[in-house]
């Protein structure tokens, strides 16, 4: 609601880092870990996507080989938020077994190699990294050793992010309702406010109608989650629907404001450029949607 950059920077610390250590590490590592990451002291990133592997992520090429005492870690990572920190929690494949597999990499790791993605006009404040592992040592007492089913444990946890993700969609469109209010309240055109005109009622309504039935369905879908019922298709429909009605909520905030719509002041441009971020990370909309679609017909329109 205030900045989607604050949301995504804890939405990675802690819907996606923290929640795949709290799933699949060890007591031991839990000790280790999590108190600096509770107290922001070691900030984390979360490595699934790749320069060349974006939604077909089962198919990720970054790999890691057994050798004594831990493995060696190869590949690249690409718009990784917080990347450029203190570790990240990084899927590979294992050469021997073709699974895939978690493990936490320190920045400090000699063969890791990182660079800032520039020039965002999307959540500006959020560090994106480009990340290159090169023979990177990750010792033994660094694998996550819940993370046994592949590609399932990572649907486990995008799951969970993907209910995050709504909620933070929820938030932008909020805010730019709170902000276009304002705004037509207190300008005047024509010897009148303009929120006493027409068709900026109309569209005022419109976006509160979008509002609400994202609370409900976002709302709904966590009550799902906390029950213990909900699936991988219906947080990605959550995140996949809230996502494009947050789009136009943004749109007809800028559209409101006329010229002024621009100014970064008034947070609806801002939120026009970051919803765009948004509707595409943790899955765009179109495989979200056919992550829906998958269950409701029970044929995959992809493998």
């Amino acid at each position: 609601r205030a900045d989607a950059s604050v949301a995504t920077f804890f939405l990675v610390q802690v819907g996606l880092a923290l929640f795949t250590l709290d799933s699949f590490c060890s007591d031991e590592q839990k000790k280790r870990l999590f108190p600096d990451m509770l107290k922001l002291k070691t900030i984390s990133g979360w490595g699934l996507t790749e320069p060349t592997i974006g939604s077909d992520a089962g198919s990720l090429q970054s790999n890691v080989k057994k050798v004594e005492g831990g493995y060696i870690l190869n590949g690249n990572k690409r718009w990784i938020g917080n990347g450029n920190k203190d570790m990240v929690v990084t899927w590979a494949r294992n050469q021997e077994t073709k699974k895939i597999e978690c493990f936490i990499v320190p920045n400090s790791s000699p063969g890791f190699t990182v660079e800032v993605i520039k020039n965002k006009l999307a959540l500006r404040c959020v560090q994106n990294a480009h990340i290159t592992f090169k023979d990177v040592f990750v010792p033994e007492s660094n694998k996550l050793p819940g993370a046994v089913n592949g590609f399932g444990s990572t649907n486990q946890v995008l799951e969970h992010s993907r209910i995050f993700v709504a909620w933070v969609a929820v938030g932008i469109a909020l805010g730019v309702y709170d902000n276009t209010i304002k705004y037509i309240n207190n300008r005047n055109q024509f010897g009148v406010k303009i929120s006493s005109l027409q068709l900026q009622q109309e569209k005022l309504s419109r976006m509160m109608g979008h509002i609400q039935a994202m609370l409900l369905m976002v709302w709904r879908t966590t009550r799902l989650y906390e029950a213990g019922k909900l699936t991988i298709a219906k947080a990605a429909m959550a995140k996949a629907w809230t996502t494009r009605m947050c789009r136009e909520v943004a749109q007809l905030g800028r559209e409101m404001m006329g010229g002024n719509g621009i100014i970064s002041d008034n947070y609806a441009m801002k939120a026009v450029c970051d919803i765009e971020a948004i509707y595409t990370y943790e899955g765009t909309y179109d495989i979200n949607s056919l992550v829906c679609g998958r269950e409701l017909t029970g044929i995959p329109a992809f493998k």
